[in-house]
């Protein structure tokens, strides 16, 4: 087997292992401190304000930074902003204060204001800020770079103009229905952004368990799909119930595919 060399790597890809052994880096500190962000989904019109809440555990006099992160892309810097200097916000290459704002709340609280939101604007957005607590682990394998980062608030801008993506059910395989369990797939294709909110209903009533979503995929033209997958008792899909995906994406606030098993062919 060849060994890998530094040098065959893009700086996207660079980008994305310093993330990577970043974040396995901190889940192995006990002693971090814990970033929180909320809402973990927000959905807004086109042309609205939206605001993303981040509290940053503990204050420790570091400054507070957004980052955008869209699908198979390495994150872009939004804004700093220094809390305990209160100086003006520093913002990335294609951010600007018209569009992006931060507010302190407290000294542990933050918000991010995007202001007149368009569909380029959905991406996840990411809070972060510095830990000396965990400076000597991390020194050892990333030098200076001691962030903390939140788990993220997922922005999706809807937008009548846009086209909504086109939502099918594919109901279980015929090996599927012969075993204890079966696995319906939800595709969504041609999607203006590459996020969407996806929920499962069965007979109407939501459902979390046995569902899983994947990452979205650019197509050839350069819209793109994703798959969300619910797994059930074999039961439930023999009593006919109405199974339901339900799609929050660009185009369109919901998209509602449903799908029984009479519906199906025997």
């Amino acid at each position: 087997m060849s060994s890998l060399n530094s040098n065959s790597f893009t700086n996207t890809d660079k980008m994305l292992l310093i993330f990577i052994n970043l974040f396995t880096l901190l889940s192995c500190v006990s002693s971090a401190k814990v970033v929180t962000q909320k809402p973990s989904i927000l959905t807004e019109d086109k042309g609205k304000s939206v605001t993303m809440d981040c509290n940053i555990g503990t204050y420790q006099g570091y400054y507070v930074s957004w980052h955008k992160q869209l699908p198979n892309a390495a994150p872009q810097y939004v804004l700093r902003s220094h809390p305990s200097t209160g100086s003006a916000d520093e913002y990335g290459a294609s951010f600007s204060s018209s569009h992006f704002t931060s507010k302190k709340m407290s000294d542990l609280d933050y918000q991010l204001i995007i202001n007149n939101v368009d569909v380029r604007d959905s991406a996840v957005y990411y809070c972060a800020t510095w830990d000396s607590s965990v400076n000597e682990v991390v020194s050892q394998y990333l030098k200076s770079i001691t962030v903390v980062f939140g788990q993220g608030s997922k922005l999706i801008v809807t937008d009548s103009g846009v086209s909504p993506p086109v939502v099918k059910i594919l109901p279980p395989s015929s090996e599927d229905v012969s075993s204890s369990k079966v696995t319906l797939v939800c595709l969504i294709n041609d999607m203006s952004v590459g996020f969407a909110d996806v929920s499962w209903f069965v007979n109407g009533n939501s459902v979390t368990d046995g569902v899983f979503t994947g990452s979205a995929e650019q197509q050839p033209n350069e819209k793109f799909k994703l798959s969300s997958y619910l797994t059930i008792e074999r039961s439930e899909w023999e009593k006919d119930k109405d199974l339901t995906c339900k799609v929050t994406a660009a185009g369109s606030k919901i998209t509602n595919t449903k799908i029984k098993k009479s519906q199906c062919n025997a």
